[in-house]
């Protein structure tokens, strides 16, 4: 029983999946004024050629700076977990 809920589910997953490219047009973007806004006032209004850095760090300076402390805690607690088992392995040999 378990088995035939796996095939089941795979195949389904599967389906989905070889659909969905048949749904999406690949290239055509969907229209968005916002992106036409970038690239009309990007150079002036942030001074950068790339339009994607002055977007990254311009337009959503806060936005990336917030990521990068989440990326940041989650580095550091990672790495403390690991040392605290370390620390545990080394007594457990004494």
């Amino acid at each position: 029983m378990k088995r035939a809920l796996v095939l089941v589910t795979f195949g389904i997953l599967t389906g989905a999946l070889l659909l969905i490219p048949g749904l999406l047009q690949f290239g055509i973007p969907a229209a968005s004024d916002m992106d036409d806004y970038f690239l009309e006032h990007c150079q002036e209004q942030t001074a950068a050629n790339n339009v994607v850095t002055s977007v990254v760090f311009d337009y959503r300076g806060f936005d990336t700076l917030g990521e990068s402390v989440v990326l940041f805690t989650a580095v550091i607690g990672t790495g403390l977990m690991f040392r605290n088992m370390l620390k545990e392995e080394e007594y457990e040999d004494e």
